[in-house]
């Protein structure tokens, strides 16, 4: 059984939570701890016996197998690192935090030194194992067009550039490179982040992002094209309850990952 550790326990740690019962879900793992920053808010801990603590030496400390980060970028600088020397796999969301050249490096430096993995799920986009194979040969454009409904930019630099409580037809917030929109978006478009290390760069995958008051469901379509053909995919995700700027499928697309470590037969890398 793996024992995995959570960093953060917003709407995505709680949501992934629920997939933790063998009986329902297949998944042979136990969530051992999690590290947050005020422990008595945790008031739904998914069981009596896991650790919820502010402490990371605590945290460290519980002989994990996987750490899974649902945190925020600053999580990624403080923690990654340390994951996987601690001898854990490291499964981040908020992979936008990877924009950071120098953060990005030494946490491959520190997975090659432990023999551990950092693994980046496909999260809330599809055909992130096609585009990542296109990439082994010629890849002439990447482009990424994600539309959210207005609810989900509340709390958001777009409030300054949009009412969002009158707006009526889509409007295009940002245009341009993916290491711009990554940091901009910090929680909204880390999509453009993955697609972007699956393919041809940050700098070279062009991201359009939309307002979009026509829309109930988190849009994001890619396109590509290159020596392998073209491909084009779209996604419409249901927004989470208590967060509608992430989806439900993020945690779903972890929990593959989780049961692709254990796994005799692996689908879809």
């Amino acid at each position: 059984m793996l024992r995995v550790g959570l960093i953060g326990y917003g709407a995505i740690g709680k949501d992934l939570a629920t997939y933790f019962d063998g009986s329902k879900h297949e998944l042979d793992a136990e969530i051992a701890g999690i590290l947050v920053r005020s422990p008595e808010k945790v008031q739904e801990p998914p069981y009596e016996r896991c650790v919820i603590t502010n402490k990371e030496d605590v945290f460290f400390g519980l002989n994990l197998d996987v750490v899974i980060e649902a945190a925020g970028h600053h999580s990624v600088e403080l923690y990654g690192e340390k994951a996987l020397l601690n001898g854990c796999h490291l499964i981040i969301v908020s992979v936008g935090a990877l924009t950071d050249d120098n953060l990005f490096s030494s946490l491959k430096k520190a997975a090659m030194s432990s023999h551990k993995q950092l693994i980046i799920p496909s999260a809330a986009i599809a055909g992130l194992d096609r585009i990542h194979a296109a990439a082994n040969h010629t890849l002439h454009e990447v482009r990424l067009v994600s539309r959210k409904p207005p609810r989900a930019w509340y709390g958001t630099f777009v409030e300054e550039k949009v009412d969002l409580a009158t707006i009526s037809e889509p409007v295009c917030v940002f245009s341009g490179n993916a290491r711009e929109s990554a940091k901009l978006f910090p929680e909204s478009v880390n999509v453009s982040a993955a697609l972007s290390l699956a393919g041809i760069g940050f700098e070279e995958t062009k991201v359009q992002v939309y307002v979009d008051p026509s829309i109930e469901r988190n849009s994001h379509e890619i396109t590509a094209k290159g020596h392998f053909g073209e491909v084009s995919v779209k996604v419409q995700n249901t927004p989470l309850a208590d967060n509608p700027k992430s989806s439900y499928i993020v945690s779903m697309s972890i929990v593959k990952a989780l049961k692709s470590l254990q796994s005799p037969v692996v689908i879809g890398v």
